[in-house]
């Protein structure tokens, strides 16, 4: 792919990108994509101008604000790039701006599907720096996405990017795959936005965004994603997750004998490299086991294979290119909708309580399930308490600490991002929620 990124950077016909969500993360996709030969940034969006406003200056590129979305704007000159808080104008209007990709980096589910589905709609490629979306709605992205003859697909440098493109590999070379598996440095299940604010500052994040990583969400909706592309569930709800000090304990942590020929996804916590994925493979051929021992994977049948990390924004022009030059995704969800991830009550939640924000929220954490035993509980997914606008969720009933929420404890609003859930729902032949 770098020589022919590299033609197109010596020939002046780049890829060009619209990049929405100036957050840390889409910051820094941008100062990526602008380091990279053959990719160009065309326009940055986010509802908060100032905040594209700082990822364009911060990635090299002097900004120029569109006053009229709808309307051709004029030429931008070197090292410019147009910058927006109506993205979803910008995506829908006649304005001839030629974009091959849309990177969605905002972290929202209802306002990033809008933006997506535009994208599709006018023949773009979607990559997903946003496995909140990916995953609640991957399956009718994908379908849209088929009949416009265009690619959305999971990012390259997510955990679930990366695990996606090993478990590629590992199959290649034969052997089955046991497990994948994430490595979580700490979790609190419990964890609010204001408890969290001096770590939040000192990674950069926003408060909602720390507190879907600490308390597990985030991790739960990465490995969905995975499971339901790779054909992977949990082997229990929520996955083990068991304390190790190294990802070498891994072997030795679970009872892979269990799993009966499924493949299942968990994660170590705690354990060191300090972050990064790993893969458990299996082979039980004589001749394969000669040969790994010689390069010191141990005796088998069961191997380690890990990756001490996982870079993000870093690895985002891969699948840029990989979409525009090979016509191929990352990661997509070819096994179906076998897990999704549920909301567990934080503390006792009263009748009224109104849900700000699921994901990252005060009130919920979420654990992956599978999608079988979840519908048949009526636990309702963490993605759509996701407020859209004014419209909000507010609970009905009382429900204590830990216990899961059931589609009649909430009162869930008529916003679009429901409405596509049930169209995806009829669409993968479910009931309607």
């Amino acid at each position: 792919m770098l020589k022919e990124l590299q033609r197109r950077e010596a020939e002046g016909k780049p890829i060009k990108v619209g990049l929405i969500g100036a957050g840390s993360m889409g910051a820094g996709i941008a100062w990526q994509v602008h380091r990279t030969p053959g990719i160009e940034i065309v326009f940055i969006g986010d509802i908060d101008i100032a905040a594209a406003h700082s990822g364009a200056e911060i990635s090299g590129y002097t900004a120029r604000q569109i006053e009229d979305p709808s309307a051709e704007p004029e030429p931008i000159g070197h090292n410019e790039i147009f910058i927006t808080d109506e993205p979803l104008a910008l995506l829908r209007g006649d304005n001839k701006l030629a974009i091959d990709v849309l990177v969605e980096s905002s972290n929202t589910v209802g306002p990033a599907a809008r933006y997506c589905f535009a994208a599709i709609e006018r023949g773009i490629h979607v990559v997903l720096m946003n496995a909140e979306v990916d995953l609640a709605l991957g399956p009718l992205m994908h379908r849209a996405a088929e009949e416009r003859g265009v690619i959305v697909t999971s990012d390259a440098g997510d955990q679930h990017g990366v695990l996606k493109r090993m478990i590629d590999e590992i199959r290649i070379w034969g052997f089955d795959i046991v497990q994948a598996g994430n490595i979580k440095g700490f979790l609190n299940r419990y964890a609010t936005a204001g408890s969290l604010r001096e770590e939040a500052a000192k990674r950069n994040l926003s408060l909602i965004q720390c507190c879907a990583y600490t308390d597990g969400t985030k991790l739960a909706i990465e490995m969905a994603c995975l499971g339901n592309s790779a054909g992977l569930i949990p082997s229990v709800r929520g996955m083990e997750g068991p304390e190790a000090e190294s990802v070498h304990e891994a072997i030795g942590k679970f009872d892979f004998d269990s799993y009966a020929g499924q493949g299942r996804l968990d994660y170590l916590l705690g354990a060191e490299p300090g972050g990064g994925v790993y893969v458990i493979g299996h082979s039980d051929e004589l001749v394969q086991a000669e040969y790994m021992r010689y390069y010191k994977m141990g005796d088998g049948p069961y191997y380690l294979f890990y990756r001490p990390y996982h870079l993000c924004h870093v690895e985002t022009p891969s699948a840029i290119a990989s979409v525009v030059l090979r016509g191929e995704a990352i990661m997509t969800p070819d096994a179906g909708r076998l897990s999704d991830v549920y909301a567990f009550a934080k503390r006792d939640l009263t009748a009224g309580t109104v849900i700000d924000h699921g994901i990252g929220g005060d009130e919920f954490y979420g654990l992956i399930e599978t999608c079988r035993v979840a519908e048949a509980e009526g636990l309702v997914p963490i993605a759509l308490l996701e407020a859209d606008g004014v419209l909000k969720s507010r609970m009905s009933g009382f429900l204590a600490q830990d216990a899961p929420l059931t589609f009649d404890l909430i009162e869930l609003p008529d916003s679009y991002l429901r409405e596509k859930f049930a169209e995806q729902e009829e669409l993968l032949g479910r009931g309607k929620r």
